[in-house]
């Protein structure tokens, strides 16, 4: 499913399921992109001062309802400067 969050409303309205899907696609594809494990993932989080094993972060992941905030301090953990939301 493609979201085109481009224009005021989206053209397809998804269930909160499909929006945790879409996010836990968009974190993990983002550390594939970065050849990150959990592991290290918790390290460069620690770095931050945000403490978290690599077993309570693919929980989080897997789930895929996480917060805004530990999707940012995640994404700035990897040195993610922007992300695509789209797949155009």
């Amino acid at each position: 499913m493609i979201l085109d969050v481009t224009t005021k409303e989206a053209r397809v309205m998804a269930t909160d399921a499909e929006w945790q899907a879409e996010v836990k696609g968009l974190l993990k594809a983002e550390m594939k992109r970065r050849n990150l494990s959990y592991d290290q993932l918790g390290e460069k989080l620690a770095a931050l001062g945000v403490h978290a094993s690599a077993r309570v972060l693919r929980t989080k992941v897997s789930r895929g309802g996480f917060s805004a905030v530990f999707l940012v301090q995640c994404l700035k953990a990897m040195g993610c400067r922007r992300i695509e939301l789209d797949e155009t």
